[in-house]
């Protein structure tokens, strides 16, 4: 499947918002210091990444196997990190699901597209966006979050990573790497993601994702296996760079469920008064409808140094054409 043949009939944009700004980030030039104050603390103290800090930590002191049981592999503990990974799954992406998609507790209210998500429609395995995207999500990307989980503890437990810590070697170091994890992660993805826009991948592996054009939760880890293997490939790094175990929990918990977050199709989630503002959601929301486009996220300069961000307003509709027709004369 080409992007020819994918459905581009529910492009219309029923909310939008404000026009995305390029500048308000830790790459901003010329520099401005409060910009990047101010980018920190959103950055790092937004609703999100708080829940995700919570939630690894949880995971990794209650619902993580000992490194001494995972010194030689075994399908019990194997199995049980990826049952926990599945219900980690589900915990997020399903509960974002269950409040827009099925109990509806927002309705349409901060909506791109009102058309919502395909169901009877026989482009999706089970003639069902959702079904589709939590099968691959669940058996593909769960499957192979586990794999890359428990080759990276059996390497931690044997001494085989380069640079293994413990608390007490560098505590200072591990708690810095810790917080940095989200955006070491979005450096990666962007360009492990433009990879698979690379015509032989894309034909063969990241046009299942892309069959997503109106975006829903379960869409963001919906992927083939071949995509997969590359988008979770960034716990490689700590193979090589002084890591704790930890930090490859972090590492593969946030690239599960994170997409959740860049895909529920929602500018803002809104529980009673509480309002979780999504601006990456909106970014990525463009370029699942443009495709070539905002390949990455809003904090990291990538898109913009490239000539690929697109903010929402017609002038980047029109450099973005200008720049494709350019491309392929």
């Amino acid at each position: 499947m080409t992007i020819a043949t994918i459905d581009s009939q529910s492009v219309s944009m029923d909310w939008k918002p404000e026009i995305i700004p390029k500048d308000g980030t830790l790459y901003n030039w010329p520099f401005k210091p409060l910009v990047v104050l101010k980018w920190l603390k959103d950055y790092f103290f937004a609703p999100v990444q708080l829940l995700q800090t919570v939630l690894v930590l949880v995971v990794w002191l209650f619902l993580t196997p000992s490194l001494t049981r995972m010194e030689t592999f075994s399908w019990d503990w194997i199995l049980t990190l990826y049952l926990r990974n599945v219900a980690l799954l589900f915990l997020v992406t399903g509960t974002v699901h269950f409040w827009l998609y099925i109990k509806k507790g927002q309705g349409d209210k901060f909506q791109f597209n009102k058309n919502g998500l395909k169901n009877n429609d026989s482009r999706f395995w089970f003639s069902d966006q959702t079904w589709e995207n939590m099968f691959f999500g669940i058996f593909s990307g769960c499957g192979i979050w586990t794999l890359y989980e428990a080759l990276t503890y059996w390497m931690f437990a044997n001494n085989y990573v380069l640079f293994p810590l413990e608390w007490l070697d560098s505590p200072l170091f591990i708690i810095i790497l810790f917080f940095l994890i989200p955006h070491i992660r979005e450096h990666h993805f962007y360009f492990s993601h433009r990879l698979t826009h690379w015509k032989p991948l894309y034909i063969a592996a990241h046009y299942l994702h892309h069959k997503n054009t109106n975006t829903g939760p379960w869409s963001g880890f919906s992927m083939h296996p071949i995509e997969h293997l590359i988008y979770l490939s960034g716990v490689i790094l700590h193979w090589l760079i002084p890591s704790h175990p930890i930090h490859a929990c972090f590492h593969l918990m946030h690239a599960g469920i994170a997409p959740t977050w860049g895909h529920c199709g929602y500018g803002k989630i809104t529980v009673n008064k509480l309002e979780i503002k999504l601006d990456n959601d909106y970014f990525h929301y463009l370029h699942h409808r443009y495709f070539e486009c905002n390949y990455g996220g809003l904090a990291v300069p990538w898109d913009r140094l490239f000539g690929t961000f697109h903010d929402g307003s017609d002038e980047s509709k029109k450099a973005m054409s200008t720049r494709l027709r350019k491309m392929h004369r």
